[in-house]
């Protein structure tokens, strides 16, 4: 008897395993589906307060309401590609006119002036590149693969771009589809309670990812400025890149800083670096670290407090650990998932000393 039922448990054990497993692998096929969902959802989400605007205020019927919000983020994506547009145009024009030698002696002007500024040693920058062979490494057949590569790229863009217009608009027409989906997982003793956290989370998440709208905004409107006073080409792209590199919390900033840095000495190229180059990227940098003051100072805890309610300490160390264990992707899901969580702990497991203290505030 024992055996048998020894025996029943390792088979129950190994269903359970190839259960699991088939679940997991089934999640890893259809992973971009899974993203175009995760995408539609925030989109609802920031939509979902302009829906019930036209709703309540100009009494609009929700199909014409949800209608206009989709038109509404379809403009502004299409404003924003249309942006871009004329950088692109620009920097195919400047490179079939482009005079090789006339850049290369700008290049090697500004480096030699850079290390003589600094007292820097200088290196011959030809000669290691013939002496490591890297030249001779190249493969330039990978080219055509490259050009294939951006082709397959485009078309999947366009079918990811439809799914997620499609997926977004159902969404916002029926608020409950996502959330009645997820009913189908959930015990029917604990339906009220999750009905109750969901609406906890949509309205937190609501006023997080709109809040996101006005950081990116603030920071967008403050490097446009500083970037137009000092004559930087294409300033209003260049702002738009590094507002939106903030993003990603921390590691973002770093790098819209390396870009900002790269993309004022470029403008500038061939002009001299003490007097021209240096003083002007000096200016931009110091408008760059007023930006960030507001940011970090003013924005992010208007936001973090009246959103999602937790300390910005508590924000940090979220953001963190996310970081350490799911790199830049777990940075930037970190405080939605982190707040989601607090919402679910607080309906459910309330009963508990550590979860009062972190859901105190919700």
């Amino acid at each position: 008897m024992n055996s048998k039922i020894i025996a029943n448990g390792i088979l129950r054990a190994i269903g359970i395993l190839l259960a699991v497993f088939t679940i997991l692998f089934f999640l890893y096929k259809i992973q971009s589906v899974i993203v175009y969902i995760a995408i539609a959802a925030v989109i609802s989400l920031i939509g979902r307060p302009i829906v019930l605007f036209l709703r309540k205020k100009l009494k609009f019927n929700n199909t014409i309401a949800v209608i206009a919000t989709m038109l509404l983020f379809i403009i502004l994506l299409a404003g924003l590609v249309g942006l871009f547009i004329p950088l692109i145009a620009e920097q195919g024009q400047n490179l079939s006119l482009l005079n090789i030698d006339q850049l290369q002696s700008n290049a090697e002007n500004l480096y030699t002036e850079i290390m003589n500024y600094f007292n820097l040693k200088q290196i011959d920058v030809e000669k290691s590149l013939k002496d490591s062979n890297l030249l001779s490494k190249l493969d330039f057949s990978m080219i055509p693969n490259f050009l294939n590569s951006f082709v397959s790229g485009l078309g999947s863009f366009s079918i990811g771009l439809f799914s997620v217009l499609f997926i977004s608009f159902f969404f916002l027409k029926d608020s409950r589809l996502f959330e009645n989906g997820i009913m189908t997982f959930i015990p029917d003793n604990k339906e009220s309670r999750w009905k109750i956290s969901t609406t906890k989370i949509k309205d937190l998440l609501s006023r997080y990812f709109v809040g996101l709208i006005f950081q990116i905004l603030i920071l967008f409107i403050i490097y446009t400025v500083v970037l137009l006073i000092f004559g930087i080409d294409n300033a209003i792209v260049i702002a738009f890149l590094c507002a939106l590199l903030n993003l990603i919390p921390y590691v973002g900033p770093l790098v819209s800083a390396a870009l900002m840095i790269i993309l004022t000495m470029s403008s500038n190229l061939g002009e001299s670096f003490s007097d021209v180059i240096l003083p002007k990227t000096s200016y931009v940098m110091i408008g760059f670290i007023i930006a960030q003051l507001v940011d970090n100072f003013f924005s992010q805890p208007i936001i973090f407090s009246k959103s999602v309610k937790s300390h910005p300490l508590e924000i940090f160390l979220v953001i963190i650990i996310a970081g350490l264990l799911f790199g830049i992707i777990g940075m930037i899901v970190a405080v939605p998932s982190y707040t989601a969580l607090k919402v679910i702990l607080k309906e459910f497991l309330s009963e508990y000393k550590v979860v009062k203290k972190l859901t105190k505030n919700l």
